[in-house]
């Protein structure tokens, strides 16, 4: 190393993987796109489930959604709010975020804290989002989550505790204020 500070983007880097990095690179980003296929939507309840920066939080669905990857839906007008839903481009990644998964819990932590299950027959799906009793790749909106044996039962945030129920990705996550 010559000294030099690191730069801030991959613009010498001819490679598809350096452009994805550009869009998802950013510490946070991938864990408010996991969120997003949990069905979480609101602001808040991204804050509470991540315990994200508020400033990093708004700049992270910021960028998600000028990328194309979240779109911004306003689901009331008094006051006004929004929620963050995945767009067709935001749910291709699935098999990105579910082989790092699977990556980081081979090869990191050895835990199995959640389980993805082909809602149809409720096989647990391979490495590959397929279902090995059906055959097929499942489609995320078909894909169902559920706690495994090593996440907590008595988690501190209402996102976690409304994530112990079984539910299919991409459903908003119906989270109880108490």
């Amino acid at each position: 190393m010559d000294g030099m500070a690191l730069g801030k983007d991959y613009a010498t880097q001819e490679c598809s993987i350096a452009s994805a990095l550009e869009v998802i690179g950013e510490r946070w980003t991938l864990l408010v796109i996991r969120d997003a296929f949990y069905g979480v939507r609101r602001y808040n309840d991204f804050l509470v489930h991540l315990g994200i920066p508020r400033a990093v939080l708004a700049s992270r669905l910021q960028a998600l959604t000028a990328q194309g990857i979240l779109e911004k839906r306003r689901y009331q007008e008094s006051p006004p709010r929004d929620e963050y839903v995945l767009t067709d481009r935001g749910t291709a990644l699935w098999p990105t975020l579910r082989a790092l998964g699977l990556w980081g819990r081979e090869h990191l932590t050895e835990r199995r804290l959640r389980i993805f299950r082909h809602a149809a027959c409720g096989t647990e799906l391979g490495p590959y989002g397929e279902c090995p009793a059906c055959g097929t790749v499942v489609a995320v909106p078909d894909v169902e989550v559920v706690p495994g044996p090593d996440l907590s039962r008595d988690p501190a945030d209402p996102v976690s505790r409304a994530l112990l129920k079984p539910k299919r990705l991409l459903q908003p996550v119906e989270v109880d204020p108490a």
